[in-house]
């Protein structure tokens, strides 16, 4: 299983990007496909997932700012970023897991916000 990653860049606070993540697999068939994120000196992060049935979660920073959908037919799952703030500056990854919980990680795509 691999996962591409692509999308990330520089834009002004209050700015959007949108990230893709395309799988190897058909995604509808893996128990959840999400991105996360890692901001230098922190931990990585949930950002937002969603799960085979369609159900998506959000890191309550992001919420009403950030949407997670798919394209099932491309095997590739989006993540929309409105309202950019500086402190969404992160590397972002994308991460899945399959129907046996094995969990498997994209390479990180850099966004960062100037405010």
């Amino acid at each position: 299983v691999q996962l591409q990653a692509s999308g990330g860049g520089l834009v002004q606070a209050g700015g959007s990007l949108r990230l893709s993540c395309a799988a190897s697999v058909t995604i509808t068939s893996t128990n959840y496909m999400g991105w996360y994120r890692q901001a230098p000196g922190k931990q990585r992060e949930l950002v937002a997932r969603i799960s085979r049935g369609g159900t998506a979660t959000y890191a309550n920073s992001v919420k009403g700012r950030f949407t997670i959908s798919r394209d099932s037919a491309k095997n590739t799952v989006y993540l929309q970023m409105n309202s950019l703030k500086a402190e969404d500056t992160a590397v972002y990854y994308c991460q899945l897991q399959t129907t046996r919980a094995d969990v498997v990680w994209g390479q990180g795509t850099q966004v960062t916000v100037s405010s």
